[in-house]
């Protein structure tokens, strides 16, 4: 069976109550409450958006998140009552898209959910504008596959960070603000600078040479970024 939203937390009660409230608004959702049941769960279903909570009861959620990148790209968003800045750094380096902190407002939870399900909806609009291939001889971007190449290599992105990085040569050799990102790769204004922060990183670690000194995505400070090209 397909989902749009899977929930994966020890917290029962909480979980349960997610998941009617997110029935209840149409986003079709199921709950599981351990790794091994989550194991279970992909088994015989999918799901378009995962929500993770880090402490499980037979293990870790960040264990899980690495275990599930390996076999699927779908979003992934952290929910924790542990709200340091490593467990949020964590979260989105192993591959996390977003972190949530407990308690949460249900409302603004689906809000973000219902945001985020859009964003990797597939395009239907047949009159949208073609979309541009960005191929300097070194870093490559195929549009097809959604994958990246620098001298032939192949780089690994999430599906937001190659959204975000797409963007950003799109828009090529101009500053694009952080609102800017916010409002056109996340679509909501719930996103974080720290997170931002955190997977424009992620990208400078796959396609520069050297990200302490970036040659492609530059900082212009408090403002957003440029992508220089070649």
């Amino acid at each position: 069976m397909e989902y749009d939203c899977l929930i994966i937390d020890d917290e029962k009660m909480l979980a349960d109550n997610t998941k009617e409230y997110f029935n209840m608004f149409e986003v079709k959702t199921e709950a599981v409450y351990s790794r091994a049941e989550a194991e279970a769960f992909f088994k015989t279903n999918t799901t378009r958006l995962i929500l993770l909570d880090i402490n499980l009861s037979d293990g870790s959620g960040f264990e899980l998140c690495k275990t599930i990148r390996e076999k699927l790209d779908v979003p992934i968003l952290f929910i924790s009552a542990r709200n340091t800045d490593d467990d949020k750094l964590i979260a989105l380096n192993i591959g996390g898209d977003d972190y949530i902190e407990k308690p949460y407002s249900l409302g603004v939870l689906l809000a973000k959910v219902r945001v985020v399900l859009k964003r990797y909806s597939p395009r239907t609009d047949v009159n949208a504008e073609e979309e541009k291939p960005y191929d300097d001889g070194n870093l490559k971007l195929d549009l097809t596959n959604k994958s990246v190449t620098v001298n032939g290599i192949p780089k690994k992105l999430t599906s937001l960070e190659f959204k975000l990085l797409k963007y950003l040569t799109d828009n090529k050799d101009r500053l694009v603000t952080k609102q800017e990102l916010f409002d056109n790769v996340w679509s909501d204004r719930f996103t974080t600078d720290g997170t931002l922060n955190v997977h424009i990183r992620k990208i400078r670690e796959e396609i520069e040479d050297d990200p302490q000194d970036p040659k492609y995505i530059q900082t212009v400070w408090k403002e957003g970024y440029r992508f220089v090209s070649r």
